[in-house]
């Protein structure tokens, strides 16, 4: 595991796709922060051009509460598609570059080479959360942003990342479909259907019951007047993560890797 593991960092160490990620929550943080500028004060957003005159904005407040809950739902969303190219990167990859033949070659189980892949992409996961949170803490003392407290910091900063690994535990079938694929376009098909579904099914109210809503709906990104998930949802996120998991596993092990 230990040889696995360095390679997989190595080539995520010499890869732009970390910078990029980064650069994307990073983005999503200062976006965030745009929106509590123009909450805090619309017409003073207008006067410098960042609102239109007849815009309204509603169902956000310019607090610390408000700001935590909006990063947490930014996560929630656009992490589904960051993590999910992390996820096709780590194991498509090896198809595109053609090194999975070379890869399985090597005196290292092809289990120890899946588990290290998922465990950098959850390294990985967790690093661009902590960079969101900590930005969005920077951010919004930069605001002065009213109603800090310690405990509801810690409560909106634990939000974030429990958002962030909802939504980073759904992405697991797209190694599959990565592996299956031999490569990044169909895996990357395969992400635009789900982020499509899961919008589609959460409006219909049905989300709690998907597992690729479920991180948006934890974060709050239906509004105040809809529940959270329950246990069967965050059951279901597990499920799915385990059950994509062991059939990549399984894959690597029993697939005919002939180039």
């Amino acid at each position: 595991m230990r040889e696995a593991w360095w390679a997989e960092l190595l080539k995520v160490r010499r890869s732009r796709l970390p910078w990029i990620t980064a650069l994307a929550f990073t983005v999503a943080a200062l976006v965030c922060g745009m929106f509590m500028f123009i909450l805090a004060d619309p017409a003073r957003a207008r006067a410098l051009g960042l609102l239109g005159g007849k815009a309204q904005l509603s169902g956000a407040s310019a607090d610390w509460p408000g700001y935590l809950a909006l990063l947490s739902q930014a996560v929630a969303v656009g992490g589904l598609g960051v993590y999910g190219v992390i996820a096709i990167w780590l194991f498509g990859r090896e198809f595109s570059d053609h090194t999975a033949t070379d890869l399985l070659a090597l005196p290292t189980s092809r289990t120890a080479v899946v588990v290290a892949k998922f465990t950098v992409a959850a390294l990985w996961a967790l690093l661009l959360a902590l960079l969101l949170a900590g930005l969005g803490l920077l951010i919004g003392a930069l605001l002065a942003l009213p109603a800090w407290s310690v405990p509801a910091a810690t409560a909106g900063v634990g939000r974030i990342l429990v958002a962030a690994a909802l939504a980073a535990l759904t992405t697991t079938p797209l190694a599959l479909a990565a592996s299956i694929g031999r490569g990044y376009l169909a895996a990357v098909g395969v992400l635009f259907g789900i982020i499509f579904t899961s919008q589609v099914i959460a409006a219909l109210g049905y989300g709690a019951v998907f597992p690729w809503s479920v991180p948006g709906l934890y974060a709050g990104i239906a509004g105040a007047g809809q529940d959270p998930p329950g246990p069967l949802g965050l059951l279901l996120v597990t499920a799915t993560a385990a059950a994509g998991a062991a059939a990549t596993a399984a894959w690597w092990n029993r697939a005919d890797h002939n180039r």
